[in-house]
């Protein structure tokens, strides 16, 4: 029957929600108070907020950069414990620990010797030139800050992913509410200078984001190593960081794409608000009010896409290949549900969000009808997304990263580039135009799950 195919039952579904309602009520959270943060900022005016924003962007290349890695590493974690070996489990986060600190010692050098001149590529609109001064002051003064938080938010990943791997989801998810709180409360108390504090502006939020930071990696390394028998894969695990050489190649060898998938995504994302930053500086206050909402609402696909990875990739792991199949048969149709009515909420909130920031009316209406868009193509980037995680959790990288990364560096990319700067095109229609491109990537992941490339058990050999 056509419901057994596409729907599973009660039983079904908690399981599935065990793993993904965690997730998501950590990264909704999170989000949520990220968007607090954003309308405090957004509170002080459009200068602050457009600098904030433009840091955030590049921030967000090198957090992906670090999600790669630990997802990499991952994608064996999951499926060594579903195998049931703790001992492949360690050496995965000991992998995850050595990769991770390159990356953050790359990422950091990289802000500090040119973090001034990637800022000011976002700032090239039209606009008052000293809007433009106070926004890259303000800008590179929040970054500078927000580098000395880099290191906790590197470790806290590393420790959290290998916990989602074995099923754990619910400490990576308090570590995230303390955290959130933490920040909320900060930012409310150095923003806005309250309680006697002093008024610090976009300073003050990334103080608070950094206090947070170290809040979460702390809370999320006690529980994890507070009692042993909870966690048998990480005994001894900082007792050294040895790895077996034949998995390190391996990991290497199918988690390389996947940073580089991730990282080379976000820089693609990175250039595509660039290109609409050329049309006015406006642009990217705009952009940065519907995202902010967005991320938000996005949480529903994106947290149903880590509990594909995580279940189906166990259930490879465990030999299961046709349960694996049709559990994400089920879960990708159970995602485009949730997306349904996400992407209603968004299009309500279209006429109202953008109106609690201190700013321009003419932003207001562009962040508007930009986050009608956002809302309208949901399910279509719901159903990318978890195309990705299918693919990613069968350890099929080298694909995940033609479809993803690739993609969007050599079709979004390239085609916001020619449209921005070659066309006269209205700043709004440049956008759907480019959004719309994820109907392309929805064609080619439906074909790839459905030839069954993806269902590959990579643990079956001792390490």
């Amino acid at each position: 029957m056509a419901r057994n195919r596409y729907f599973g039952d009660r039983r079904f579904y908690r399981t599935a929600l065990a793993v993904a309602l965690p997730i998501m009520v950590q990264n909704g959270i999170t989000n949520f108070v990220g968007m607090l943060d954003n309308i405090m900022v957004g509170r002080v005016g459009t200068v602050e907020m457009t600098g904030v924003s433009i840091a955030n962007t590049l921030l967000f290349v090198f957090n992906l950069a670090i999600f790669g890695a630990v997802s990499g590493a991952g994608i064996f974690g999951a499926q060594f414990y579903g195998k049931g070996d703790m001992d492949g489990v360690r050496h995965c986060f000991r992998f995850k620990l050595l990769e991770c600190a390159a990356l953050l010692a790359l990422g950091c050098g990289i802000f500090l010797l040119f973090g001034r001149q990637l800022m000011a590529l976002y700032l090239r609109g039209e606009g008052e030139q000293a809007h433009i001064d106070d926004s890259l002051r303000s800008g590179m003064s929040y970054l500078r800050i927000m580098l000395l938080g880099l290191p906790a938010f590197t470790l806290a990943q590393c420790y959290a992913g290998t916990l989602r791997e074995s099923g754990r989801t619910l400490p990576p998810m308090v570590a995230g509410l303390v955290s959130v709180g933490v920040n909320f409360v900060c930012n409310w108390l150095l923003i806005f200078g309250k309680l006697g504090l002093p008024r610090l502006g976009a300073d003050g939020a990334a103080i608070a984001s950094v206090i947070s930071r170290f809040v979460e990696a702390a809370v999320v390394m006690l529980w994890a190593h507070g009692k042993p028998e909870r966690c048998p894969f990480l005994r001894g695990a900082w007792r050294d960081l040895r790895i077996p050489g034949t998995l390190s190649l391996q990991i290497l060898r199918r988690g390389t794409p996947l940073i580089l998938n991730e990282t080379l995504w976000a820089l693609g994302q990175a250039l595509l608000l660039q290109c609409y930053s050329i049309r006015s500086y406006t642009v990217v206050a705009a952009t940065n009010i519907a995202q902010t909402l967005g991320n938000v609402c996005n949480v529903a696909f994106i947290s149903m896409g880590a509990a594909i990875g995580i279940l189906v990739g166990q259930l490879l792991g465990a030999g299961k290949t046709q349960e694996a199949k049709d559990t994400d048969r089920k879960l990708i149709v159970f995602t485009e549900l949730l997306c349904l009515g996400f992407g209603g909420l968004m299009a309500a909130l279209s006429g109202i969000f953008p109106g609690i920031y201190n700013t321009e009316p003419e932003i207001r209406s562009l962040a508007g009808t930009f986050i009608l868009i956002n809302a309208a193509l949901m399910p279509v980037h719901a159903y990318s997304n978890a195309a990705y995680f299918t693919l990613r959790s069968g350890g099929k990288t080298f694909v995940t990263f033609l479809f993803d990364s690739v993609f969007s560096c050599v079709v979004v990319a390239p085609t916001a580039y020619l449209l921005s700067r070659f066309t006269e095109l209205p700043i709004v229609w440049l956008y759907l135009c480019c959004q719309s491109l994820e109907l392309i990537k929805c064609l080619v992941g439906w074909l790839m799950i459905r030839s069954g490339v993806w269902i590959q058990n990579i643990v079956k050999d001792e390490y």
